[in-house]
């Protein structure tokens, strides 16, 4: 089973493990700038070593809002992907160059 065919409703949860949300407004007519950066940022950090959980939802109601949910092994493997040659062109070169607004907020797992 390959890990993107995860049932994640019954996965174990690695209390090592830390999340990133990260919600971002791009400046009014960058949208489909910011859809093509995220199109080439999206399989490259899904295939990082620690990365379990990328995705991105865009705003229903506004459409220069994305969300960025994130799942890493650790934070190493957070520093890894802050490190990479992908997000260094699509995210800090690419779509932090076209956004209005940034907020990221770190959040770690529940014990069970």
């Amino acid at each position: 089973m390959d890990r993107n065919d995860v049932d994640y409703r019954q996965a174990p949860v690695n209390i090592g493990m830390i999340c990133l949300a990260v919600t971002y407004t791009f400046q009014p007519g960058k949208e489909e700038e910011a859809v093509g950066y995220f199109r080439e940022l999206i399989p490259a950090s899904r295939k990082e070593p620690g990365c379990r959980m990328y995705v991105v939802h865009r705003g229903k109601e506004d459409p220069r809002t994305f969300f960025i949910y994130e799942q890493y092994d650790d934070e190493a493997a957070l520093a890894a992907h802050r490190n990479s040659a992908h997000f260094q062109r699509y995210g800090k070169n690419g779509l932090q160059t076209i956004m209005q607004t940034r907020d990221p907020q770190l959040y770690l797992p529940l014990a069970e």
